[in-house]
């Protein structure tokens, strides 16, 4: 009897540890997914608001290393509100419009006997000044220009960046402003990387249909560009990426898991002119052969050698100009 009752009492003792084990390991599942969340909330805060205080932004997380990359793998980056540089050295007059998202500063610079006007977006932690080459060479295309700071980029109001998806809102603004300015003349769309997003979203979703685009480097999808956040910083994409988005989406009031440029491609017919740099590590070949694959209407593609994430008239002047001034030719010939 006694070694009946040892028995019984060790199997107790057995099943208790298996259920305190099974609670420790429940326990810290649970705080691993709140600990995961935490840091994609905070990532997905600081991604998509930019701070009003002066000071430096986070370098490319590719470039990062040590206690640095940690930080900011646990809290996100750092990134003030861009501000204007420079201005033009062109005449130009600045003009205020009022997009859903707040007040947006543009520069205005037409031409006289304008072949056309062509609207310019910028990218993301950038604004209208970093695209005055890009304008000055329109110009000299005989294109008026109108430079645009989305809503919480430069001058225009608020600190807000959803990365393309409300953005989009404000080409629409720009492009209806423009309409009722010259409503018999050619209005051209550029963008570079989240410009480009939110030209190929206001064509797909919002109605907007321009003579002609241009797009360059635009991302996939969010969660893709997410992905490659993360694998820039040489850690497991998922689930710090899905989370991401979600709380991206959750924070900013609409599902950034739609925020899909190959989807977008699909439903355009415009005539677009789809650039990309080879050696860009933000945004792949596979997203971009999936966009341009897309596209519906008369499309054009340049690739460029040894050309990351940045201007390509950097690297290739004569190239990106010749490329431009042919596709423009036919889309806006009198």
């Amino acid at each position: 009897m006694p070694d009946q009752s040892r028995a019984r009492a060790g199997r107790l003792v057995n099943a208790g540890g298996k259920v305190r084990r099974r609670r420790i390991w429940l326990l810290a599942a649970l705080l691993a997914f709140i600990g995961l969340n935490a840091v994609a909330f905070f990532h997905a805060w600081r991604f998509t608001h930019f701070s009003l205080e002066a000071g430096p932004r986070t370098g490319h997380p590719e470039r990062l290393t040590g206690w640095r990359k940690l930080g900011v793998l646990l809290t996100g980056v750092v990134n003030p509100k861009p501000v204007n540089r420079s201005k033009p050295a062109f005449p130009y007059q600045t003009v205020l419009l009022r997009s859903p998202n707040g007040h947006l500063e543009t520069w205005y610079a037409p031409v006289q006997g304008a072949r056309g006007t062509v609207a310019l977006f910028h990218g993301y932690t950038s604004s209208k000044a970093a695209q005055l080459t890009e304008a000055a060479y329109f110009r000299q295309l005989g294109y008026s220009v109108l430079l645009t700071d989305f809503a919480g980029n430069g001058g225009s109001e608020g600190n807000r960046c959803t990365v393309g998806y409300r953005e989009a809102e404000d080409v629409r603004t720009v492009f209806r402003w423009l309409q009722r300015q010259q409503p018999e003349q050619h209005i051209v769309l550029y963008g570079v990387s989240m410009g480009a997003e939110a030209i190929l979203r206001a064509e797909s979703e919002l109605g907007v249909r321009p003579a002609a685009s241009i797009v360059e480097c635009p991302y996939g999808s969010m969660l893709q560009t997410a992905r490659n956040r993360f694998t820039a910083l040489r850690v497991p994409a998922f689930p710090l990426a899905n989370l991401l988005v979600f709380w991206g989406g959750v924070q900013n009031g609409f599902w950034a898991f739609d925020l899909d440029a190959t989807e977008f491609a699909s439903r355009i017919s415009t005539p677009t002119l789809l650039m990309w740099g080879e050696a860009d590590p933000r945004v792949t070949r596979a997203e971009t052969d999936a966009i341009f694959q897309n596209l519906r209407g008369p499309k054009q593609r340049q690739d460029f050698a040894d050309s990351g994430h940045e201007p390509y008239w950097g690297k290739h002047p004569a190239l990106w100009q010749r490329r431009i001034r042919e596709f423009l030719q036919p889309a806006t010939r009198p």
